[in-house]
């Protein structure tokens, strides 16, 4: 029972309550600086011209509301890399996860807590949700840092002879409100207010932009401006003091500017009027931008494309290539002018070639000869070429475009007159004679172009045959007749073989049909 009794007292009164106060002071403790010792805290830092007096502790806020604290300020020496770049201290900071994600393009800003002087802050704007997030242990370059200017700074800015140049300037000022008439002007411009308030209202709502973005990509575009004015203080110096030359050059032309004032309403008139017109331009040239990005995408990869025939191009025209050659044909320039002059009336005449053969020659080889009796097989210019492969040798006769040198196979049953004295046979009688004889040759006039002439007309009305006489060979005078004339033929025959050295037999007995297979050389001799 002692045992028991001695370990339940483990703890006296006076233990429990100092135990019970620690407990109630570390409570406290963390109420009031709302610290949490078992956060797993976010390190980062930022690189300040001056840190102010901004010391560890100092709140970090986003958008007002406290998400961490300053853990250190590091002072930097001018030589080194930072200091080189302008930075004067490094502040530390650690962040609460609910300050969390900061992003690349994050900017920082010191800003104090009471009116003029006191406790300073650093005011974090955490960045745009597209640049990449920072890293742990990142340092905010000086550029994305800013530092309020003290009241001290502004007194040590304005050194006596900048406070006498603010006399003068406000001196003149108030001389020109109350001797040059000023305070009248401004007043008498208070009734232009309303509309150029109302103006400058339509302005603000533009500058919202119409799509999406357009604001914020303009505010990032002023941020890059920004930056850029900020890189290089020698020339933004230079851009001051040219200003203050150009405003040294209207003073010296006040009479000048005074006249181009007075001229200026009449000049905003007519701004207004084609300002009107071009914002009622603007839609449809807006969808003309967007119908034309894509082809602007696409010019990239076509300009790519193009740069080799582009040098290709380039060298093509250099002295050892085209200009090399066109020095070589220089001196015939001249005789090729003379030349071209000259061809003139040559060309005319190939014009009026050209025209006859195109308007007349062409048509009449492709026209088709119509012939009832003989239908053409095909156009002119195809008929008129069939006779050629017969005229090489003897051969059979199909039409009149046929075989040059013919040979009749058969009895000569019909006679025709040639109202001569002589005679032509033929083995069947005549159809027609196609074509006639015209009755005149067709006009043809020497000082008509030749595609204004009458054209070719192939049409053709086939005239009557000749009367025949059909000849009947059993007749006895037809019977003497081939007799008394045979030998007279046949010797005519040999004579004109002989004459062009053909080496043909000529018979004067009459062959049979079963004579044929038997027919030799060497039997005809």
């Amino acid at each position: 029972m002692n045992q028991r009794r001695n370990a339940r007292q483990w703890l006296s009164p006076a233990g429990a309550g100092l135990l019970a106060v620690v407990l109630i002071a570390i409570g406290c403790y963390f109420g009031f600086t709302k610290s949490n010792p078992f956060a797993d805290r976010f390190e980062i830092a930022g690189a300040f011209k001056t840190a102010n007096d901004v010391k560890a502790g100092s709140p970090v806020r986003i958008a007002g509301v406290t998400v961490g604290k300053v853990t250190s300020v590091e002072t930097l020496d001018p030589d080194s890399d930072l200091g080189a770049k302008g930075a004067g201290a490094i502040v530390k900071m650690s962040i609460d996860d609910r300050g969390l994600p900061l992003h690349e393009d994050a900017r920082m800003k010191i800003r104090p807590r009471i009116f003029l002087e006191g406790n300073w802050f650093v005011d974090i704007s955490p960045g745009s949700p597209s640049a990449p997030v920072m890293e742990e242990g990142a340092t905010v370059s000086v550029q994305n840092t800013a530092a309020p200017v003290q009241f001290g700074q502004i007194l040590t800015a304005l050194q006596s002879d900048t406070r006498q140049d603010l006399q003068v300037v406000l001196d003149e000022y108030g001389r020109a409100l109350h001797e040059k008439g000023g305070a009248k002007g401004f007043n008498r411009s208070i009734k232009y207010w309303e509309s150029a308030f109302r103006d400058s209202a339509i302005v603000n709502e533009a500058t919202l932009g119409i799509e999406e973005h357009d604001l914020s990509g303009y505010i990032d575009g002023a941020d890059k401006f920004a930056r850029g004015l900020d890189r290089d203080p020698v020339a933004l110096k230079a851009l001051v003091t040219n200003l203050a030359v150009t405003a040294d050059a209207f003073a010296d032309e006040d009479q000048n500017l005074r006249q181009a004032i007075v001229e200026l309403p009449k000049t905003l008139i007519a701004g207004q009027t084609a300002l009107a017109e071009l914002n009622g331009a603007f839609p449809p040239f807006r969808r003309f931008i967007a119908d034309l990005r894509p082809a602007v995408r696409s010019s990239g990869p076509a300009l790519d494309a193009t740069l080799p025939l582009v040098q290709q191009l380039r060298g093509l025209v250099g002295k050892n290539e085209l200009r090399g050659v066109v020095a070589d044909l220089r001196g015939l320039v001249p005789d090729l002018t003379e030349l071209n002059e000259g061809g003139v009336d040559v060309q005319k005449e190939l014009r009026q070639l050209s025209s006859c053969s195109n308007e007349v020659i062409v048509p009449w080889r492709n026209d088709t000869v119509p012939d009832q009796a003989f239908p053409a097989s095909g156009p002119v210019f195809q008929e008129q070429v069939k006779w050629l492969p017969g005229i090489a040798a003897e051969s059979r006769n199909f039409d009149a475009n046929g075989q040059y040198v013919r040979s009749l196979a058969n009895g000569a049953e019909y006679a025709y007159p040639l109202n001569d004295g002589r005679i032509f046979t033929t083995g069947l009688p005549l159809q027609g004679v196609n074509p006639p004889k015209a009755a005149k040759a067709p006009d043809f006039k020497a000082d008509v172009p030749c595609e204004t002439q009458v054209k070719p007309d192939l049409r053709s009305n086939p005239a009557q045959p000749p009367a025949a006489k059909r000849v009947n060979f059993k007749h006895p005078n037809v019977i003497a007749a081939w007799e008394r004339e045979k030998p007279k033929a046949l010797k005519w025959l040999r004579e004109e073989l002989d004459a062009r050295g053909i080496d043909i037999p000529v018979l004067d007995t009459e062959l049979k049909l079963s004579d044929l297979p038997n027919l030799t050389k060497s039997s005809i001799k």
